[in-house]
């Protein structure tokens, strides 16, 4: 890893091509690596540390792949028993814990430090209703998944998490009978829709999922922009007073809470090149015109921004008065413990940030300074830190280049070094 060190920036006036969705490119490589029906070709696929590590979990349970430019063409498989490093990508270890629990085979999953301490209990324990024979580590990677016959079950989900979801809709389809999943938050959708697109016996009813034995079949997809990479520039140029387009941002509705907040703070933004699927996308203009008003982000509205709320406490430090996050204590089992993280990162720039038991409290309108910030090897806390810094007065990100996980040229693309 290296250090990357991000100046002042003077004027902001960028046009962004939106990164692909990390969170559906992995979910179209491991789905269709499963599927039935042949070759398939999926496009503009994020080519990210994380997709490429479920491109090689997919490859090593048999599936054949082929990367061409931001294209993949895939072909499915049974899987075969084998031992499978996920790298930091979350998402395709949790996957493939319910994909696998019910198939033949041994599969072992192991990942880096980082994703070996995130919590898997939230994912196997109701596998293990549903009868699976996993062997985990104290709760943690690395786990074992003998596969073996499973059953449908009602679950009513303590904590709104779409990956814990998608894990038990993909155990689900290999199930005899049929799962009911309840939300109590309703979180980002896109398992749902890939597999109903699928063929996947899959009703959704509001907050209440049913799912049934399925056989899934390959599927084209073009893989919309991810919000979570466009909530950056869109922050930085409104910290900063400057302009930015970002262009094909997915504004599926699970997923655009940042949106809803920012336009709760006054921000200038609008929306063009409208696309209506399933995954819709547009592309959007924010201009920073200095008028923001603090925000209170809490209850529902968390799981359609966990991910971004690092850059919005960033944007937060560049806005007069008190902005709080609470009811967010899911951002302690992310990549690090976001709140200590975030918190850390931001005041080591001379940013007013408390953090509290589910959340943080931001007192912005203070002159941010020149700092070094240690992310922890956690690419959205490395992004936000580069958003304030290039906004307030500069900052060394010490092993900056873990953003590669989400954002391979963050750097250049956003910030412009």
């Amino acid at each position: 890893m290296s250090d990357v060190s991000v100046r002042k920036i003077h004027s902001y006036d960028r046009v962004v091509e939106c990164m692909s969705d990390k969170s559906i490119s992995i979910r179209a490589v491991l789905f269709n690596a499963f599927a039935v029906g042949g070759r398939v070709r999926i496009d503009n696929l994020l080519l990210s540390d994380d997709v490429l590590s479920a491109v090689d979990c997919a490859k090593r349970l048999g599936a054949r792949i082929e990367l061409d430019g931001n294209s993949a063409y895939i072909e499915g498989a049974p899987f075969a028993s084998c031992e499978l490093d996920c790298g930091n990508s979350g998402t395709t270890a949790r996957l493939l814990t319910g994909l696998l629990a019910g198939l033949n085979g041994t599969f072992t999953i192991t990942g880096d430090k980082s994703l070996s301490s995130r919590p898997m209990k939230r994912v196997t324990d109701p596998l293990k209703m549903m009868g699976a024979d996993i062997v985990d580590t104290d709760g943690h990677l690395p786990l074992t998944v003998h596969g073996a016959p499973l059953h449908g079950i009602e679950y009513k989900m303590p904590v709104a998490s779409a990956q814990v979801k998608s894990a038990i809709m993909l155990a689900a389809i290999n199930a005899v009978g049929t799962t009911t999943i309840i939300e109590p938050t309703k979180s980002r959708d896109h398992s749902e829709n890939m597999l109903c697109a699928m063929n996947g016996n899959v009703k959704v009813d509001g907050d209440r999922i049913e799912i049934g034995r399925s056989i899934i079949h390959s599927q084209y997809f073009t893989v919309p922009g991810d919000i979570s990479s466009a909530a950056f520039p869109i922050c930085l140029a409104l910290a900063s007073g400057g302009k930015c387009v970002v262009k094909n941002v997915g504004i599926n509705k699970t997923r655009t809470g940042i949106l809803d907040v920012l336009e709760n703070m006054g921000a200038n933004i609008k929306y063009s090149n409208v696309v209506n699927t399933a995954e819709p996308s547009a592309d959007i203009t924010v201009v920073g015109d200095g008028k923001l008003k603090p925000f209170v982000i809490d209850g529902d509205i968390v799981p359609r921004l966990v991910d971004e709320i690092p850059v919005l406490c960033a944007l937060a430090c560049f806005v007069d008065g008190v902005s709080v996050v609470k009811g967010a204590g899911e951002l302690k089992v992310k990549e690090t413990d976001r709140i200590a993280t975030v918190t850390a990162a931001l005041s080591a720039l001379g940013a007013d940030i408390v953090p509290t038991d589910d959340g943080m409290i931001i007192h912005g309108g203070k002159k941010l300074k020149f700092g070094v910030v240690d992310p922890k090897l956690d690419h959205r806390i490395a992004m936000a830190a580069a958003v304030a810094g290039a906004a307030g007065e500069g900052v060394k990100i010490l092993d900056g280049d873990c953003v590669s996980v989400s954002y391979p040229n963050f750097y250049k693309e956003v910030i412009g070094d």
